[in-house]
């Protein structure tokens, strides 16, 4: 099948009067010329003048090739091949170059035009402008892969909260796979530390089209716990339209824990000040009151008398031990520090607890590195850590059988020491207070809440640190962590 030459007065004459065929090829958006069969442009429309930037009667003459980018002169030079010999090479994307010496990006579609009797060819090349589409989607994959590789944990729901996309980030943070999240509502990793007001009052906002920030507190897969400073802000497109939100979480779990170093390191601070002047505002008090009771019971023969001074001693002496303990704890440590097995003091601790008649039913397991480093500790105030941890260990086996299993390791430029026990665990609500003083679940009498905050301050002036992890109804573990010292 043949076409005939376009020429500038044929275009005239072969539409209807009322409708030129030069107004028609003006009014295309593309970019069209008419070039011989060597390149050289013979007509041209008003999009190529605008885009290139020179009027037609300056392109009328020039070889196309000089509109051409280096870069894509050679796939040009193909495609214009295969159309002088009638063959179809498709749409072909290629460069431009404008008088104003920017790039145009282009999709080419060439087409040879012959005469009847063909001894006259023309061929019709027309660029498609897809510059600021693709200066769209480069904007777009800049975008995208910000999101996809940024250490923010991201996410992406449709209008109706479900989600669509959600970056590695979020998998690592969740826990969960991409595939195990898209398609689910973001409740997959409600954690329930929020009631219903909360979420029905951040929706309300988001779907109102304005950001929404705050901070929650998400589940992962396997049940842990973290904190995230999490902003939304819906996706709306040009028309207006809500077409989803974008959620990005800030993880503030390490922080969140910091904070709580921080606070229980005031209190420590504050209840140690405390301490000295509660020991020696009671203390001199109550040794006069010792003397007394002493005096008492040496002068008196009433057998009734001498027992309630008994009860009266004994409750004198829990007193003082609670104030010692105290006074112990609000002043400078005067031990010297020296090299210390931690092995062998553990094995020490484990010694003493395992004789108690508490413990006499209960396994001691212990795991001991052999490679273990000695550190720089005061060995009398470390063994009094052990062992207080050790005792909450066997109180919390209430019913045996139950075991207790010590393990030390090597953790980084730090010594690590686990105490795991398989008793009633610790409820979510008292975890982050049994470090508190006087916090204690014992019955009166059997505990004064004062040892697992002693010890604490302990390993804190040795620049360690104490973490509980515990599942109630499945027991507990404690982890020391000491820094190996050069």
């Amino acid at each position: 099948m043949y076409a005939r030459t376009v020429t500038k007065k044929e275009i005239h004459t072969d539409f209807p009067d009322t409708v030129p065929g030069e107004q028609l090829l003006d009014a295309v958006p593309e970019l069209w010329f008419l070039t011989d069969g060597e390149g050289m442009i013979r007509e041209c429309n008003s999009a190529a003048e605008t885009s290139i930037g020179r009027p037609r009667t300056e392109l009328r003459g020039t070889n196309i090739r000089l509109l051409i980018i280096d870069s894509s002169l050679f796939l040009f030079e193909k495609i214009f091949v295969l159309a002088c010999e009638n063959k179809s090479a498709g749409e072909i994307e290629l460069s431009l170059r404008t008088a104003s010496g920017t790039e145009l990006k282009a999709i080419a579609h060439l087409t040879l035009l012959q005469s009847r009797n063909g001894d006259s060819r023309s061929v019709s090349v027309v660029f498609r402008d897809i510059t600021e589409r693709r200066r769209t989607e480069l904007q777009l994959l800049r975008f995208a892969n910000a999101i996809h590789y940024t250490i923010n944990p991201t996410e992406i729901t449709d209008p109706d909260g479900k989600i669509i996309y959600v970056n590695p980030a979020f998998e690592h943070a969740s826990g969960y796979r991409r595939e195990e999240l898209i398609g689910e509502y973001p409740n997959i990793l409600n954690s329930g530390k929020h009631d219903r007001y909360f979420w029905k009052k951040m929706w309300q906002e988001i779907v109102s089209g304005n950001v929404w920030r705050g901070e929650i507190i998400n589940k992962r897969k396997n049940g842990e716990l973290f904190y995230t400073e999490l902003l939304i802000s819906p996706i709306i497109d040009p028309s207006g339209t809500l077409v989803g939100f974008i959620g990005t979480h800030l993880d503030i779990t390490e922080k969140k824990r910091l904070e709580q170093q921080l606070i229980q390191s005031q209190k420590l601070e504050s209840i140690g000040t405390l301490a000295a002047g509660i020991a020696h505002e009671v203390g001199n008090p109550l040794t006069s009151i010792s003397s007394l009771v002493q005096v008492i019971q040496r002068t008196t023969s009433d057998s009734s008398a001498r027992e309630k001074l008994d009860l009266v001693k004994n409750q004198i002496n829990r007193i003082a031990k609670i104030i010692r303990e105290l006074v112990d704890f609000s002043r400078p440590s005067n031990y010297e520090t020296r090299p210390v097995n931690v092995n062998a003091v553990i094995q020490d601790a484990v010694n003493i607890v395992r004789y108690s008649k508490k413990a006499k039913d209960i396994p001691f397991i212990t795991e001991f590195d052999p490679g273990l480093p000695s550190l720089l500790l005061v060995q009398d105030q470390i063994i009094q850590v052990f062992i207080n941890i050790l005792l909450n260990a066997v109180d919390a086996i209430s019913i045996p059988p139950g075991e207790i299993r010590v393990r030390t390791f090597v953790q980084k430029n730090h010594v690590a020491i686990e105490f795991e026990d398989t008793g009633h665990g610790i409820p979510p609500e008292h975890i982050n207070k049994i470090f508190e003083p006087f916090f204690t679940t014992k019955t009166i009498g059997e505990g004064t809440g004062l040892g697992l905050w002693i010890s604490y301050g302990i390993i804190k002036n040795f620049h360690g640190e104490i973490t509980v992890d515990s599942r109630e109804g499945r027991g507990s573990r404690l982890t020391v962590t000491l820094p190996i010292h050069s």
